[in-house]
């Protein structure tokens, strides 16, 4: 029985990356063998065990075999006669089928170190088709690794899963889990790109794939397309290290761009009021966390209001915190501003420019949160105000407090 380290820590060790978590081949091994050693069983659908020091992860060497279509459609053989070189021909791409020995030998039967020079992207053997996560994988890869090209018998790969209705196989954990680990990578937009190359982009995001093509507003979007807006938003939130809420809050913020009826182009007119709609539906698709939801929401709604914030008066400040549930919710406000930011800056030319909307609204909101609501109410009842006329007093201050701040 042997044990071999594989996938992303020896891929990332080669690089030159910050380690991976390790994971760990059996070749030769049998469940009763690892259980006799101390290790915990864990997998469900095939045998993964524990460590019973370390808790990382170590597999039998194993095989699948395609039985249905999407991500469970698999048949799994794992033996003591399973070599490495068929476990790692079963993974997705070359640079993560790289084996490693106890003594630190590599063992790399499909050429990773050659693509990890070359700085390709390729999948492992044909079996790469069988599995239509592997898609969103290597799109997510091409985000994190951004200098990295794919392969183009890949990519032809890839187009060939997407029109054998592959993709509309994927269950909506996998597709969020893959997507929100592509929208953390330091170039978001690259996933974009390789999705909507091969074709899944337009089965899996729609909404988005629509914005390709659509025109703006020279005058405001050098950068014209609205697609292309999008890729740089994105960037932009990487850029700027935001969470994942703000850049989900990102790539939904102008879906409505895309429904702009032609006649009214490069105007669009009422568009948030269509993202926020557009989004709500691809949040239900996708079961998207509520946090990321209910940003999304209130970012694709209330962008252009915040972006035009800097004209507005005490009123108008006021009634678009209420809007926001500002007061309430103050920090999920402060990652709307962030994202509004990645928005203002994510056109051509306008990547370094301040955006002043966020500190002026920030203090805004600090100043309305100063109005200790206790003592006004207090107060109010004193006077002998009671009901709506309490809640007209304690909204008059913190108006006051908003226009003093201004």
């Amino acid at each position: 029985m042997k044990t071999y380290l594989v996938g992303g820590a020896v891929r990332d060790a080669l690089m030159g990356h910050p380690g991976a978590d390790r994971d760990w081949v059996v070749v030769g091994g049998t469940p009763e063998a690892l259980v006799a050693q101390g290790f915990q069983p864990v997998g469900r659908d095939f045998p993964v065990f524990l460590h019973p020091d370390t808790h990382e992860e170590y597999a039998l060497a194993r095989t699948e075999r395609k039985t249905a279509r999407g991500y469970h459609g698999f048949a799994v053989h794992a033996a003591p006669n399973v070599t490495l070189e068929q476990d790692l021909a079963r993974r997705d791409l070359t640079i993560n089928a790289i084996a490693q020995d106890a003594n630190g030998l590599r063992v790399d039967p499909y050429g990773g170190e050659r693509d990890i020079e070359a700085k390709v992207l390729r999948h492992v053997t044909h079996a790469f088709r069988e599995d239509p996560v592997r898609i969103l994988r290597l799109a997510r890869f091409a985000a994190r690794f951004a200098d990295f090209t794919v392969a183009p018998e890949t990519m032809a790969l890839m187009r060939e899963m997407v029109e054998d209705g592959e993709v509309d196989a994927l269950v909506s954990e996998r597709v969020w889990q893959e997507l929100s680990r592509g929208l953390m990578a330091p170039r978001p937009s690259r996933m974009l790109q390789v999705l909507r190359a091969c074709g899944a982009l337009k089965r899996l995001l729609p909404e988005v794939d629509k914005l390709y093509g659509i025109p703006q507003r020279a005058d405001y979007h050098p950068e014209i397309d609205c697609g292309i807006h999008l890729e740089m938003v994105l960037d932009q939130s990487a850029r700027l290290n935001t969470p994942l809420e703000v850049r989900f809050a990102c790539l939904c913020h102008d879906l409505g761009k895309g429904t702009t009826p032609a006649d009214v182009l490069p105007r669009h007119i009422g568009h948030e009021q269509r993202s926020e709609k557009l989004t709500r539906a691809l949040c239900e698709r996708w079961r998207v966390p509520v946090e990321c939801k209910e940003l999304a929401e209130l970012v694709a709604r209330e962008h252009g209001n915040i972006h035009q914030s800097g004209s507005f008066g005490a009123e108008a400040v006021w009634r678009l915190l209420v809007r926001c549930d500002a007061l309430r919710r103050p920090e999920r406000f402060l990652s709307a501003l962030q994202a509004c930011a990645c928005d203002a800056r994510g056109r051509l030319g306008k990547e370094d420019e301040a955006y002043l909307q966020g500190p002026r609204l920030a203090l805004l909101l600090q100043a309305a949160q100063s109005v200790s609501s206790a003592s006004v109410s207090a107060q109010a009842l004193q006077d002998g105000l009671k009901g709506p006329a309490v809640g007209a007093r304690l909204e008059a201050a913190r108006l006051a407090a908003i226009a003093h701040a201004l």
